[in-house]
């Protein structure tokens, strides 16, 4: 079973506001050279699809990690 998983991506350089708002998943945040790509993602998935759009708009994807425990509690219904 999939559970929601927070997720920091690492690419290359300054994202303008075009770039970051094909990527409305994710919050974006300036490190330097580099922009971390910040949210959590609903599955493996979602991670795949995001990935795909880091190619698909031609940006050097540097790093990815899985943040764990920062994910949402699941809500009870």
């Amino acid at each position: 079973m999939n559970h929601p998983v927070s997720y920091q991506i690492r690419v290359r350089g300054r994202l303008g506001r075009t770039i970051r708002a094909a990527l409305p998943a994710l919050r974006a945040e300036e490190h330097g050279e580099d922009t971390l790509l910040v949210g959590v993602l609903a599955d493996q998935a979602a991670l795949h699809g995001v990935l795909t759009q880091i190619e698909a708009l031609r940006l050097e994807l540097v790093e990815v990690r899985r943040r764990p425990g920062e994910a949402p509690a699941a809500e009870s219904r």
